[in-house]
C-alpha cells in the first residue's frame, strides 16, 4: 500500500494546491503547510483536488481516505504487535543470559576459591608432610647407624670383659692350684703367686669393686708366712671369694650382654618397621601431591574456559541489547512516521471536507 501510494503522490506532486489563494484563511494556510510536511497528507490533498476535479463525489473520496487511514493504523498496530513480540524476545533472552551469567560467575567464583582456598593450601600441607617423612627416613636411618655403632662398642668393651674375667680367674685358678701343693714353700713359689696376684690386679683394674679383694690378697702374701696352715687356708678363702666374685660378674656381664643384644635387635626391627612404614608414606604421599598437581592443572583449565564463556555470554547480552535498542529506535522512528503520516491524513480529511476547499476546487474548475 505503501509503494502504491509513494508512486501516485510523485504522480501527483504536480498537481499541487494554490495555498496563496485569498479563500485560505491564515488558519488554513498554516494548516496546508503542516500536512504538506507529511507525504501522506500532501498526496490525500492533491489526489483530493483531482478527484473532484474530475467529478469525483467527496463521500467516496472520504471512503477511500478512511480507508486509507485505517491501513495505516492496521499496519501501526503491526509495528506495536511486532516490537511488543520482540520485545518479549528480547526479556526471554536477557533473562536467560542474566541467568546463565549469574550462574557462570558462581561457577567461577566456586573454582577461584575451591583453588586459591583448598588446592592450594592441601598442596602446601602435602609437601610439608612430604618433608617431614623425608626427614623422618634420614633420621631414622641415622639412630639405626648410632645405634649399630654403640652395640658393636658395647659387644667389643663386653668382650674386652671377658677376655679380662677369663684372665683373672685363669691366674686365681693357677694360684689356687700353687697354694693347694704348698707345705713349705720356696722362696720361687711365693713370688710366682705374688706375680698372679699383680697379674689378677692388673685384668681387674676398671673394676673397683674387685680391688678391695686383690688390695687385701696382696697384703695377707705379702705378709704372710705360707708354712702356717691356717694363713694359707684364709689366702685360699679370699681366693675362692674372689674367683666367685669374678664369676658372678662374668655371668652378669654375659646376660647383660645379652639383654643388649636382644634390645638391640628389637630395636633394629623397631627402626626397620617405621622405615619401611615411612617409605610407604611416602609413596601414598607424592601419590596425593600428584593427585593435587593434577587438579590444581585442571581446576585452572576451567576457570580459563569459566573465563571464555562468561565473556562469551557477556558478550551475546551487550549484542542482545545493541540488537534490541537498535530495533527499539527503528519502532520509535517508524511510529513517529506513522502517527506523523496518521496525524496529517485526518488533518488533510478534515479539511478537504470543509466548504472552503470544494469552493477552491470550484473556482479552479472556472477558471479553467
Amino acid at each position: 500500500m505503501f509503494k502504491v501510494a509513494v508512486c501516485a503522490l510523485l504522480v501527483l506532486a504536480s498537481t499541487a494546491i494554490n495555498v496563496q489563494s485569498s479563500i485560505w484563511t491564515s488558519k488554513d494556510q498554516k494548516a496546508f503547510a503542516q500536512i504538506h510536511q507529511s507525504g501522506w497528507g500532501k498526496f490525500i490533498l492533491n489526489f483530493a483536488e483531482l478527484h473532484l476535479t474530475t467529478g469525483g463525489i467527496l463521500s467516496e473520496l472520504n471512503s477511500e481516505i478512511e480507508k486509507l487511514v485505517d491501513e495505516m493504523e492496521e499496519e501501526l498496530a503491526g509495528v506495536h504487535h511486532e516490537f511488543n513480540r520482540r520485545t518479549d524476545v528480547h526479556n526471554r533472552e536477557v533473562a536467560r543470559l542474566e541467568q546463565e551469567i549469574q550462574d557462570k560467575e558462581r561457577e567461577l567464583f566456586n573454582a577461584h576459591d575451591f583453588y586459591d582456598n583448598v588446592l592450594i593450601p592441601q598442596g602446601e600441607r602435602f609437601a610439608a608432610q612430604l618433608e617431614q617423612l623425608q626427614e623422618n627416613i634420614v633420621q631414622n636411618r641415622r639412630t639405626l647407624e648410632q645405634a649399630t655403632v654403640q652395640r658393636a662398642n658395647d659387644h667389643e668393651t663386653f668382650e674386652a670383659q671377658v677376655v679380662e674375667h677369663n684372665d683373672a680367674i685363669a691366674a686365681i685358678d693357677e694360684c689356687l692350684q700353687l697354694l693347694s701343693t704348698l707345705e713349705a714353700p720356696s722362696l720361687a713359689q711365693v713370688k710366682k703367686v705374688q706375680k698372679n696376684l699383680a697379674k689378677i690386679q692388673n685384668s681387674l683394674k676398671k673394676h673397683n669393686q674387685f680391688q678391695i679383694f686383690v688390695k687385701v690378697l696382696l697384703e695377707i702374701t705379702s705378709d704372710s708366712n705360707f708354712a702356717d696352715q691356717g694363713a694359707l687356708r684364709d689366702i685360699v678363702v679370699a681366693f675362692n671369694n674372689l674367683r666367685v666374685e669374678l664369676v658372678d660378674s662374668l655371668n652378669q656381664i654375659t646376660a647383660d650382654e645379652a639383654d643388649q643384644v636382644a634390645e638391640f635387635n628389637a630395636q633394629v626391627i623397631q627402626l626397620n618397621q617405621e622405615h619401611a612404614e615411612f617409605q610407604r608414606a611416602v609413596v601414598v604421599k607424592n601419590a596425593e601431591i600428584e593427585a593435587n598437581t593434577t587438579k590444581q592443572e585442571q581446576t585452572l583449565e576451567l576457570i580459563d574456559e569459566l573465563d571464555a564463556d562468561l565473556a562469551t555470554l557477556n558478550g551475546q547480552l551487550q549484542a542482545e541489547n545493541d540488537d534490541y535498542a537498535f530495533a527499539t529506535d527503528v519502532y520509535n522512528a517508524t511510529v513517529a512516521e506513522y502517527n506523523k503520516e496518521i496525524n496529517a491524513a485526518n488533518q488533510a480529511l478534515e479539511l478537504l471536507n470543509q466548504p472552503r476547499f470544494q469552493d477552491y476546487v470550484k473556482s479552479q474548475l472556472k477558471g479553467a
